[in-house]
């Protein structure tokens, strides 16, 4: 499914495929012999999703971009089943496994791999050729990567990130889940005028 977002449309080079039940959203560059496969859904909000070549995009995968954090991927990469990619810059023949977390403004550089449900926190750059093992996070630049179960190394990284200014515009001593959500469903009504092409 294609759809206009915003006054711009998705743009797919011809040898691309995508499937029909595939969404694509907005401002999307899709480029040659990339493969979107079934349920998966990129969505751009605001800013870019640029895709290079021959990029596979597996079953209900996500990929989003917003007005702050457009979202770059290199050529050569995988995106797992289900995995979560959002407003980050992805380099060449990157490997993202199934349920993995991607999150804004990361940067994954060059042959790095985000294993089975790992976790790449915001502002966080995992170094070419590196790997974050399955379910691990990482976070801080350069990534520390760190197991799950090590909650208080991950926040002493995490919290002057400050997530909720980040993705929401809200400071954290200001962030509440009634401001963010009036937030999101004031930047997620502008799909109210979405056009089917």
């Amino acid at each position: 499914m294609l759809i206009a977002h915003a006054g711009r449309s998705p743009r797919i080079h011809p040898t691309a495929w995508i499937a029909p039940n595939a969404v694509i959203c907005g401002d999307v560059s899709i480029g040659p012999n990339c493969r979107i496969m079934y349920g998966a859904q990129i969505i751009a909000e605001g800013g870019q999703i640029s895709i290079g070549e021959q990029c596979i995009v597996l079953e209900n995968a996500v990929l989003r971009s917003t007005t702050a954090h457009s979202l770059s991927m290199g050529n050569f990469c995988l995106v797992g089943p289900g995995a979560h990619v959002v407003g980050c810059t992805v380099a060449d023949q990157v490997f993202i496994a199934t349920g993995a977390a991607v999150f804004h403004g990361a940067q994954l550089e060059q042959g790095c791999e985000i294993r089975i449900h790992g976790v790449v926190h915001i502002k966080t750059r995992v170094l070419a050729g590196e790997h974050v093992p399955i379910g691990w996070v990482a976070v801080g630049d350069p990534a520390h990567i760190l197991p799950a179960s090590a909650h208080e190394q991950i926040w002493q990284h995490q919290q002057p990130l400050n997530f909720p200014l980040s993705v929401y515009g809200i400071d954290r001593s200001e962030a509440d889940m009634v401001k963010i959500t009036a937030r999101m469903a004031d930047m997620l009504n502008s799909h109210s005028d979405d056009k089917l092409i």
